[in-house]
């Protein structure tokens, strides 16, 4: 396990720590999936992503008050994968919210929109048995927020359960699969990997430009997902964002107060522990 430390201050009365864990990419196939998945499997899978899975876990249960995963738990979905993601997520010491990964059925191969999750999510017997969209826990006096944001957009429904969330009082730590937009991000990412765009959620449209046509329209932002950030920005309760995707780990501030922490894939044993003061 390849493990980084940050922290921040929103002023507890005793610390909480969480170990934040993304893009772990589950190959697992066996007799019950077609011949396709196979070959994704012999493509994709590997035997320490599920190796490093379980020492997160047990890293987790022995030194933090909670394991916060941002989704890819599963590189695509097969009966294995959701056999075995059932089982992870069990465990009342995970949380969880999705990413598109665990939605595709064959990586890549389609548009993905809310018609193709939902699609995926009926087809594993209504989702993983933890909430997907939406979730939220109370961890040592602090809010754990998740929202599925792994098309790049918010809807409105998402804000309006934030601002509930929000009325609890307590401080908030948000946990997306997709990064936020933030200028030293997006630099740093066109600047040193090979893609032409850079998956993050809010972009501008200035920024938008350096992106094939393609990449723009699937990462564009509507007037809902503006409205989501704007909010997010202003909310003096949010103290920071937990998100991952992009496979590298990398800190900014989307404002002087509120850090954004992106951490590397689990796949290669990466995992961030965030302690909370």
């Amino acid at each position: 396990m390849k493990l980084i430390q940050s922290s921040i201050r929103v002023g507890l009365d005793k610390p909480v720590k969480l170990l934040h864990v993304t893009d772990t990419h589950l190959g697992l196939v066996d007799a019950r999936d077609d011949e396709r998945k196979h070959e994704l499997a012999k493509r994709l899978s590997a035997p320490e992503k599920e190796r490093y899975l379980y020492e997160h876990i047990a890293y987790a249960k022995e030194n933090c008050d909670l394991l916060v995963h941002t989704g890819d738990l599963m590189d695509f979905v097969s009966h294995a994968n959701v056999d075995k993601a059932r089982e992870i997520l069990a465990d009342d010491h995970i949380f969880f919210i999705a990413g598109n990964h665990d939605y595709s059925q064959y990586v890549g191969e389609a548009w993905e929109d809310n018609a193709y999750r939902m699609n995926s999510y009926m087809q594993m017997g209504y989702g993983l048995g933890v909430p997907m969209f939406f979730n939220a826990r109370v961890a040592g006096g602090v809010n754990i927020v998740g929202i599925d944001n792994s098309y790049y957009l918010f809807e409105d429904w998402h804000l309006w359960r934030l601002k509930r969330e929000a009325e609890k009082g307590l401080p908030i730590i948000l946990a997306f699969h997709d990064p936020l937009f933030e200028p030293s991000l997006f630099d740093y990412h066109m600047e040193n990997m090979s893609e032409r765009c850079t998956y993050l959620v809010g972009c501008d449209e200035e920024h938008l430009l350096q992106y094939d046509e393609f990449r723009a329209v699937q990462q564009r932002p509507n007037e809902a997902t503006l409205r989501m950030i704007d909010y997010i920005k202003r909310e003096p309760l949010i103290k920071a964002i937990l998100t991952g995707h992009l496979h590298f780990s990398f800190e900014s501030r989307l404002t002087e107060t509120l850090p954004q922490f992106v951490t590397g894939g689990a796949y290669e044993g990466i995992a961030r522990e965030l302690t909370i003061l």
